[in-house]
């Protein structure tokens, strides 16, 4: 069905790395230096080696003229090796690094120079020495993949996986200028999802800090005068009275769990897939919300998907990769279907099939363009149009988010104050 080339990406050979060799048996020393460049500014750093004349050579080799090289001793007495340098590459940090890098490949500078030239014109110190990691690590025979894999959870893995493959067909230029495209995208769609549930959340907070003002504050003067009065109070005011003096005297309890149960359930969803799971699946179950999240993970499937195919990686492999890259526990067991799908001979779309997580327009272009041999350009296309339906969606929630959330905190303050205030009526009438 599929005409195009398997490229297996997961068999790639990976050359013989002799400073990985020698981490076995000696560690690593960090070292700060100070070296001018070709104009003469002085530029200060650190690097992580074995020696101080791997530093020396490696700096000199850069174009630097090296004015001095010293331990750090920091770092040697608390016995670390090899800090990390900075964490993972946000969206906008990937597209400038891939474009700027893509430039520089097509007007014919070598790789290494590339990188050289990247980590020379670093701003920031993180940045320069991840830049000159990955120069050593090329000069020492690695691949460019495998120097970008070897600097620890900073690239993501769909890059890293492109880039390999990128290396058997030759052709890295279209592969980082896809992929600067493809985190563009991402990068897009995780604004728009930020966006969408910022103004809840600050309404929320909000909310929730007027409730418990009235609560811990309003409601206490009352309380006494009515306990004064000695009037039969209704059920509904007794019950706000009972949660004000329940907040007032647990307050400091409340806070600990409240922070006990966010800590646990945030370390429970990283870390137990059966958690994340449920979670996932909740809150995919959720009015709006759940559309926002099924166009989340159908975009970033799909343009995924679609890059994946386009640069002739196997529809095995594409899955595979899939599967690692993905969050998504309820896209994982989709995909897992179909990896067992195809490994029987089953089509591909099969397991995506009357499936609640996967649209039915979706589902329908897969199978076509499974059908057709045209699977990449089909899964652009829902790309491009799930897209489409995400912003739409995320400025009618813009809109409609707003007064409902005044309303609502209305009706509840409203009720609140109804029930403390009524009383008085009757005393009132009492008195008169």
């Amino acid at each position: 069905m599929f005409s195009k080339k398997k490229k297996n990406i997961n068999k790639v050979e990976v050359a013989p790395n002799t400073n990985e060799n020698k981490e076995k048996t000696v560690k690593q020393i960090r070292f700060n230096y100070t070296v001018k460049d070709s104009d003469g500014r002085e530029i200060k750093g650190y690097f992580d080696a074995f020696s101080k004349i791997e530093v020396q050579t490696f700096l000199q080799n850069q174009g630097y003229e090296v004015i001095k090289i010293e331990e750090d001793k920091v770092s040697s007495s608390l016995g670390l090796a090899a800090l990390a340098p900075r964490g993972k590459m946000k969206g906008k940090e990937l597209t400038f690094f891939l474009t700027q890098l893509s430039t520089y490949l097509k007007a014919g500078i070598p790789l290494s120079n590339a990188m050289g030239i990247l980590s020379r014109q670093a701003k920031k110190r993180a940045d320069r020495y991840l830049y000159q990691r990955i120069v050593f690590e090329l000069s020492s025979g690695a691949s460019f993949s495998q120097a970008l894999e070897r600097q620890g959870n900073v690239f993501d893995k769909l890059l890293i996986n492109m880039v390999k493959t990128s290396e058997l067909t030759g052709d890295i230029t279209s592969v980082l200028d896809d992929m600067a495209v493809y985190f563009k995208n991402a990068e897009e769609t995780r604004k728009q999802i930020i966006s969408a549930m910022t103004y809840p959340t600050v309404i929320l907070v909000f909310a929730i800090a007027i409730l418990t003002f009235i609560l811990t504050y309003v409601v206490p003067d009352f309380v006494e005068m009515y306990r004064e009065s000695g009037l039969d109070l209704p059920a509904i005011t007794v019950a706000i009275i009972n949660v004000s003096d329940f907040i007032i005297l647990n307050w400091v309890w409340l806070i600990v769990a409240i922070v006990f149960v966010i800590i646990a359930v945030i370390f429970l969803y990283k870390n137990v897939s059966s958690v994340r799971y449920g979670i996932q699946w909740f809150l995919m179950h959720i009015p709006v919300i759940s559309s926002i999240i099924k166009y989340k993970e159908i975009i970033m499937f799909t343009s995924t998907f679609a890059s994946l195919v386009n640069h002739d990686v196997f529809i095995t492999d594409s899955m595979n990769i899939l599967r690692n890259i993905t969050n998504n526990e309820i896209y994982k067991v989709l995909i897992n279907n179909a990896i067992t799908n195809l490994s029987t001979g089953e089509g591909l779309s099969k397991a995506f099939k009357g499936s609640w997580a996967f649209p039915g327009t979706a589902y329908e272009m897969l199978l076509t363009g499974e059908n057709t041999g045209r699977l990449g350009p089909m899964m652009q296309t829902v790309c491009d149009y799930y897209s489409i339906e995400q912003k739409t969606l995320v400025t009618q929630l813009k809109s409609l988010i707003e007064p409902v959330m005044i309303v609502s905190l209305a009706v509840i303050v409203g009720i609140i104050l109804l029930s403390v205030v009524i009383p008085m009526f009757s005393m009132y009438e009492g008195i008169l």
